[in-house]
């Protein structure tokens, strides 16, 4: 039973004891006592619960964002080709639309490293904290692919990219919209849609770079990459680098739920350095990690061209993005750093 409805028994006594009495009694002065006393009950539960409770991530706008990504018309969404524009565009007006604002003098981050024209997507969303707004947690994805495969199978030559990396791209998009909704962020947050990922982490290389250079205030740091498919035990997802910070724990703590678990296949094939997470923590010491839903059980097409919209699974997506809500507006609003790293 919530605190709120907690009554003693020394407070019922009363009421109890005005019922048992024989002879007539005047109810309306003690119904309009308890009526005011419920509508005070769920006025102060409104006012006590996250804003995270009454939102909803809906399916069809996760499967609508993943679709674009994933989609033909994007050609695989290759580092400095015309079909990764296109998601630019895209997630730039998902920034517009959501009142995220860019973090540099636009919303492009041209790479320095990378010897096409590319772009991060960078905006962010100023705390309402006096003090905290001066920290960042950064949430971010890459939404760049391989591009168009040499040889097509049964016709078809496009590496389309949806668990990798469309899929956290749309995790994503999803936390924009409800933080642009709420505000309810104590800390700013910085979202970063990194580009050419698949080239060797250059985007997040880059930034990460930029960013220690102006002296970015970071706290911590998590990116979003495969979660398409749902794994077959009984936690939802991992993070890579599972035993260097207490991330998992606090995550658990925060969604109230066994969220996150260890799976051996992040540690044997080392997968803290293989995403955008890992050049964060090179520069900035920060714990700042992966989150992560294929396993090398549950989804047979990494990097190959039958990795398709049709394939995911936007229930497991939506479930998923839901339960995360909470743990980035505590991440974002505790009063101190409690994610650490282990020694």
């Amino acid at each position: 039973m919530p605190p709120y409805l907690s009554f003693t028994d020394s407070q019922l006594l009363p009421y109890f004891f005005y019922f048992s009495q024989s002879q007539p009694v005047n109810y309306r002065p003690m119904i309009k006592k308890i009526v005011s006393l419920f509508f005070l009950c769920a006025l102060v539960s409104c006012k006590s619960n996250s804003p995270v409770v009454a939102y909803k991530v809906e399916q069809q706008s996760v499967a609508k964002t993943l679709e674009f990504l994933a989609s033909d018309e994007l050609q695989g969404r290759a580092a400095g080709s015309p079909g990764i524009d296109k998601a630019a565009q895209y997630l730039e007006k998902v920034f517009s639309e959501n009142s995220i604002k860019p973090y540099f003098s636009t919303y492009k981050d041209t790479l320095s490293n990378y010897p096409k024209t590319t772009y991060n997507i960078v905006g962010y969303l100023e705390g309402n904290d006096p003090k905290l707004k001066k920290e960042f947690v950064v949430v971010s994805a890459h939404y760049d692919h391989i591009g168009l495969a040499e040889k097509a199978i049964s016709g078809d030559n496009i590496n389309n990219g949806a668990n990798d990396n469309a899929s956290g791209t749309t995790a994503v998009t999803e936390i924009v919209k409800y933080f642009g909704k709420t505000k309810s962020n104590k800390r700013s947050i910085l979202f970063v849609f990194f580009s050419a990922e698949e080239e060797g982490l250059l985007g997040s290389k880059h930034l990460a770079k930029k960013l220690k250079e102006k002296n970015f205030n970071i706290y911590t740091m998590l990116n979003f990459e495969m979660i398409g498919v749902p794994m077959k035990r009984d936690f939802t997802a991992y993070i890579t680098g599972y035993g260097k910070s207490n991330m998992a724990s606090k995550f658990n703590e925060y969604s109230g739920k066994n969220l996150i678990g260890f799976v051996q296949q992040e540690l044997t094939y080392r997968l803290f350095m293989a995403s955008d997470n890992y050049p964060f923590f090179t520069e900035f010491n920060i714990p700042a990690q992966t989150v992560c839903t294929f396993d090398f059980e549950n989804f047979d097409y990494y990097h190959q061209v039958q990795d398709e919209f049709k394939l995911m699974d936007t229930a497991h997506m939506t479930s998923f993005i839901q339960d995360m809500l909470p743990v980035i507006e505590k991440m974002a609003n505790t009063s101190t750093k409690e994610i650490t790293l282990k020694k």
